[in-house]
């Protein structure tokens, strides 16, 4: 197949949803397709990998992201030869590939990534929510409607697409990781004694933006709760974020300053050697719809400490895994915390089980099923065209 992936942001811009489609890429290209990354801005930047088309558009500040209206004479080019469209943001690229899937009869995929009404509420809370929600509801309809197949990462998350969009038809694929990567690192950069981590400390890690979406404010609350009673606590932070001077500088003015350690934005190849030297994950976001974080995590055999939410409790299974606190409420996140440094039998009984959890978000079980479904699309929308590649192959 000639696959198409569209996104509105990529590279070196680094979210869930860039490592989601960069690590798929891969997969797809081993399985013997020929895939196409699509993507707006950053011309200059030095791609590792074959076939990412990149159109020239504005940049949003130092968001990372791109702001265009038209896609580049390469990318029109190719449009019409590939077999299948598979967009993974419903407001710039989702909209603007429409008019294209219809005129060349293309068959159109989406995976709806987010929960776009609290990322609204995080950055567009100055405009009235009941207008705002419609407004979105209405964008990503559009894009549902006209899609041949909608992927979702978890079924709390069709749910919502169907609450918040009204559409029930969503297929639940779970997103999938690269297991090996982090079930068996290789040695990295760093080490526990060169963070200044002791033998006997209990280490918390959280990745991910530090930004108000992933309720980083809650988490920090927590941690700082728990470390009164947790001397030989750390939490690892790895990410960057609009609000990672302010995490920096909250954590400087608390008493336990010496018990947090910033390592900021990292290449994602860097994550599993950093991860292998943590305990526990951590995180206190709500916002997740089915979080590679977490399942990366799992996969180093890391329990994880969160709150019970779409996505994260279509992931961690309470007491397998991980432990759950009720809600985003002051004590949920940090008594799990003391409960689990305080326990390493627990800490490892959990452990074992997030790794066996984590085995069944393998590429072959999620990445390998979305191929599946590839094939049954494109055989649905254009039979003749799926002969020809039957009989080529």
């Amino acid at each position: 197949m000639r696959i198409g992936l569209f996104a509105d942001a990529y590279l070196p811009y680094i979210s869930g949803v860039t490592n989601h489609i960069r690590l798929y890429k891969r997969y797809f290209e081993e399985q013997g397709h020929e895939v196409y990354l699509f993507t707006f801005g950053n011309r200059n930047y030095p791609d590792d990998e074959p076939n990412v088309i990149r159109s020239l558009a504005l940049p949003w500040g130092k968001s990372g992201w791109s702001f265009s209206m038209v896609y580049g004479k390469e990318a029109r080019d190719l449009l019409p030869t590939l077999d299948l469209v598979h967009v993974h943001h419903p407001f710039q690229s989702g909209r603007m590939m429409l008019p294209y899937v219809k005129r060349y009869d293309l068959p159109l995929v989406f995976t709806n990534h987010t929960r776009y009404d609290i990322y609204s509420d995080a950055y567009g809370s100055l405009i009235p929510q009941a207008p705002r929600y419609a407004v979105l509801a209405s964008m990503l309809k559009s894009v549902v409607v006209a899609s041949n197949l909608v992927i979702c990462p978890s079924a709390s998350i069709a749910q919502w697409l169907a609450d918040f969009a009204d559409y029930p038809l969503a297929v639940t694929i779970p997103n999938g990781i690269d297991i090996e990567a982090f079930a068996h690192p290789h040695p990295g950069a760093y080490s526990r004694e060169q963070l200044g981590i002791a033998a006997d400390d209990v280490v918390f890690c959280y990745v991910g933006r530090l930004s108000p979406e992933k309720n980083t404010d809650y988490l920090f609350d927590e941690f700082l709760r728990a470390a009164r009673d947790l001397p030989q606590a750390k939490l690892l932070v790895i990410g960057g974020g609009k609000d990672l001077d302010a995490c920096r500088e909250r954590a400087l003015e608390s008493s336990h300053s010496d018990q947090v350690i910033f390592t900021g934005e990292l290449p994602y190849n860097e994550l599993p050697a950093l991860e292998a030297l943590a305990d526990v994950f951590v995180t206190g976001s709500v916002s997740e719809v089915h979080p590679l974080v977490v399942l990366e995590a799992m996969a180093a055999s890391l329990p994880v400490v969160a709150i019970t939410s779409p996505g994260i409790a279509d992931t961690v299974i309470e007491g397998v895994c991980g432990l759950l606190g009720a809600a985003p409420e002051p004590g949920e996140l940090s008594d799990n915390l003391v409960r689990i440094a305080r326990d390493a039998s627990l800490r490892a009984h959990l452990s074992e089980g997030a790794l066996a959890c984590a085995r069944q978000y393998s590429l072959d079980n999620t990445a390998g099923k979305v191929l599946e479904h590839y094939e049954q699309v494109i055989a649905a929308h254009h039979p003749k065209k799926r002969r020809r590649h039957t009989r080529s192959s």
